[in-house]
């Protein structure tokens, strides 16, 4: 059984069809991320998962309990972690900790919990008194308090310095490891790149595409490309009518072929270096990455 399970899934508001017909699932010890520019259906989608939006058609199931049939029973095995929001300003980050713990049985230990985010020194600030990044730690914190099997993080870092990130990718890796499902939202291309075991990616509402983070970036047909070092101001178009492809000078001294790294191709590019006595600093195949792929897919040519 499936920890997330979503079947044709339709939300709409009045006339307009906020998800259309959406259908993907995500496994325990899972980290699934679900992509998309704003308004694409991303948020409506997981809060139906949660509970809180009512579907117009379709089939979701959380845990193999139905989000709005057995919402009591979920929210005791679900965590939720709101981009902003959500917390008391005035409450002290100790007391937003044990105040969450006391909803559930078996909670987490609190002071456990403000060690594994990062927050220990400041458990008697107050939330209006916490930097933005440290908000997001302790948001995380109030996800995790319950023990939850299935854990929805929306832009679990942003705002988030460095070494803030590092910590809640470290705390999501450790939550796959120990068999919770994590449904992350995120702009952050490069974040779904490192984390998630599966993509989603959705666009005006429906899938768009799906696969892991390799499958999505190898898609495309002969994805790839040749990049190479040399002298600035090399003549790109002579060389490019050479080789048959493209040829950017992407900054100066580092070019780009728009074709893949084939070993006719290398084999004519060094020969016309070779021909023009211009020196080789460094030759590597490039790839599509999560973002080329993004763009390439969705209607306004990257997330906002």
């Amino acid at each position: 059984m499936a920890a997330v399970d979503v079947s044709e899934l339709v939300v709409r508001y009045g006339d307009r069809v906020a998800v259309d017909r959406v259908t993907f699932s995500a496994e325990a010890g899972q980290v699934l991320a679900l992509l998309g520019p704003n308004g694409a259906g991303k948020t409506s989608t997981v809060e139906t998962l949660e509970g809180y939006r009512r579907p117009a058609d379709g089939r979701t199931r959380v845990l193999g309990l139905d989000p709005q049939r057995d919402h009591a029973a979920i929210t005791r095995r679900i965590g939720v972690m709101l981009q902003s929001g959500g917390v008391y300003p005035g409450i002290r980050v100790r007391e937003a900790i044990t105040l969450f713990a006391a909803f559930f049985d078996d909670p987490a230990d609190p002071d456990a919990l403000l060690d594994r985010v990062g927050l220990r020194a400041r458990a008697s600030s107050t939330w209006r008194r916490l930097s933005g990044g440290e908000q997001q730690r302790l948001s995380l914190a109030l996800a995790l308090v319950g023990r939850p099997q299935v854990a929805f993080l929306d832009e679990p870092t942003a705002g988030v310095d460095v070494a803030g990130r590092q910590v809640i990718r470290s705390i999501v890796r450790e939550l796959r490891d120990d068999g919770v499902c994590v449904v992350l939202t995120t702009h952050e291309l490069e974040e779904a790149e490192r984390l998630a075991d599966r993509i989603v990616i959705i666009d005006r509402g429906r899938v768009v595409a799906e696969g892991t983070p390799a499958e999505l970036m190898a898609s495309g047909g002969d994805a790839g490309e040749l990049l190479f070092g040399g002298p600035p101001g090399i003549d790109v178009i002579t060389l490019a009518a050479v080789l048959g492809a493209g040829v950017v000078e992407v900054t100066p001294g580092e070019y780009r072929v728009g074709a893949p790294p084939r070993p006719a191709l290398v084999a004519a590019l060094t020969a016309w270096l070779a021909e023009h006595d211009l020196p080789l600093a460094d030759l590597r195949a490039g790839r599509q990455t999560l973002e080329d792929v993004f763009l390439r897919l969705t209607s306004d040519g990257g997330p906002s």
